[in-house]
């Protein structure tokens, strides 16, 4: 550990943070900002990228006028939500159209559409992705496919498109740098992660035209320096991209084959390190990039639950059963058990291990006695049966035992949840001591490349628990338990 900071983007589906990191992998200081989700049709979500961009400007700034006196900013990293998919234009830097959320299902009549022509194991096959609506590359073909003349001027090479990550990239540099990393490129629908290139076959079966592509470079890498732009200094170096969900398998100090992590966000992914070694998947879960390091890139198996804490959310603001989804895991407690009442949260279809995109969310198991307690716990119950899920399937496809699952994500904080976890799984689940990994991930990252770290070793023994938290509950109810969500589910799906 030398001296000196990283200053970490990390921009989520909800806010922006930039945080502030020492040697010591400490935050020194921290700045967050909202950003506006936009609804323009039922099951579609958009981002401003106009916005996005100078909120996270004004954030560094304000991140910037906080730092030490004397204090040496090493490098800036950058994390970012995944598959959020953002056109501009190459000259003027000038966004074409909203930024499409991950969580967009626009384009799930275009999956509908490459699956009946049979083309679901091809892709599959070369970016270890199923064809759904989450991953980029239909969103990207939707508005080529809706904006005039957009396919066209994309062909000229005018047309820029990009991650999340790429999209600051291009703002910070002023416009020099337009490239992703590896863990970012993985997520796009288009990108064989066994031969480590854009692939031309995929490309063509959905129109995307590959001068509109960025550079595809390893996550610890230097990119180029700040430009002074948005108030920001010149010079700066970039130092590292990563997606969040990776990064948060890298801030968790997962580096052996076999260690897993699960982020609660929104949704949550569940992250099991594969190693050097190419894997592929046959049963639900994606095989994806987790990094690029040195001349070196990282596989892993990930399951994507597409709705855990937005589960927590609509109980407050759709049905407004809640005030404040903190409170949750109070009121969960005060029941003994769950009184046979499961909610199957698809309200954007289920993802991993089923892949169905037409499910629905259903609550089966009421009766008068039903109370909003049942419906709380249900709820949090929910994203604890979806991690069960999908860590039962990591285990079948890697042939490795889950000996501890590490958590991390907003709802990590929730207590009845993580016990719920640790007894549904039948193995510790450990919160650690660092709540920011996803940034902190990042950061290692950027530290590696510019000396601040100097070893994997050394950023693994960073890691501290805060808590663990052990199975406690017997196999018969547990396996009573899992068994009835199972039936559950087998309501809401349609295929």
């Amino acid at each position: 550990m030398s001296e000196g900071f990283i200053l970490a983007i990390d921009q989520g589906t909800t806010g922006s943070k930039v945080l502030l990191i020492d040697g010591q992998a400490r935050i020194v200081s921290r700045a967050y900002g909202e950003i506006q989700q936009y609804y323009p049709e039922n099951g579609w979500v958009e981002h401003d990228p106009m916005a996005i961009w100078l909120g996270v400007a004004d954030l560094l700034q304000e991140v910037l006028a906080k730092t030490p006196a004397g204090g040496s900013i090493r490098a800036l990293a950058i994390t970012n939500q995944r598959e959020t998919t953002l056109v501009w234009e190459r000259g003027t830097g000038r966004p074409l159209y909203r930024a499409i959320v991950w969580q967009c299902r626009r384009s799930v009549g275009i999956c509908k559409e490459l699956i009946a022509g049979g083309y679901e194991a091809l892709f599959r096959r070369k970016t270890g992705l199923p064809l759904d609506p989450y991953f980029s590359g239909t969103k990207l073909k939707w508005i080529l496919d809706q904006v005039p003349g957009l396919r066209a001027r994309a062909q000229r090479g005018e047309v820029c498109f990009g991650t999340i990550d790429s999209w600051l990239l291009w703002n910070l540099t002023g416009g020099k740098v337009f490239a992703t990393d590896y863990s970012n490129a993985s997520r796009t629908l288009l990108y064989n992660i066994y031969d480590l290139d854009w692939d031309e076959e995929l490309l063509d079966i959905l129109g995307i035209p590959r001068a509109m592509l960025p550079a595809v470079l390893p996550s610890a890498h230097r990119y180029g320096e700040t430009a002074a732009v948005g108030g920001l200094p010149a010079g700066l170096p970039i130092a590292a991209l990563i997606g969040d969900s990776q990064a948060a398998l890298f801030g968790e100090g997962c580096f052996e084959p076999g260690m897993i992590k699960a982020t609660y966000g929104t949704g949550t992914s569940l992250m099991m390190q594969a190693g050097s070694c190419p894997v592929r998947s046959s049963q639900g879960l994606a095989a994806t990039l987790a990094w690029g390091l040195r001349d070196e890139v990282n596989y892993a198996y990930e399951g994507i639950i597409n709705v855990t804490g937005a589960t927590m959310q609509w109980l407050r603001d759709g049905l407004g059963i809640i005030d404040d989804v903190a409170a949750s895991s109070a009121i969960a407690a005060q029941l003994p058990g769950n009184d046979g009442v499961y909610l199957v949260p698809a309200f954007v279809g289920l993802a991993a291990p089923y892949w169905d995109m037409e499910a629905r969310g259903i609550i089966t198991g009421l009766t008068r006695a039903t109370g909003r307690g049942h419906l709380i716990r249900a709820g949090l119950e929910a994203i604890a049966y979806q991690v069960r899920e999908v860590v039962d399937l990591m285990q079948a496809e890697s042939g490795i035992g889950v000996a501890a699952l590490r958590a991390d994500g907003g709802a990590a904080g929730n207590e009845f949840l993580m016990q719920f976890q640790a007894d549904i799984l039948n193995v510790p689940v450990t919160r650690p001591h660092a709540r920011e990994v996803s940034a902190l991930g990042a950061a290692y990252l950027a530290g590696l490349g510019t000396g601040l770290w100097r070893s994997l070793a050394e950023i693994a023994g960073n890691w501290r628990a805060e808590r663990s938290f052990y199975p406690q509950m017997a196999a018969a109810v547990r396996e009573r338990l899992f068994g009835e969500w199972r039936e559950a589910v087998a309501r809401a799906l349609t295929r």
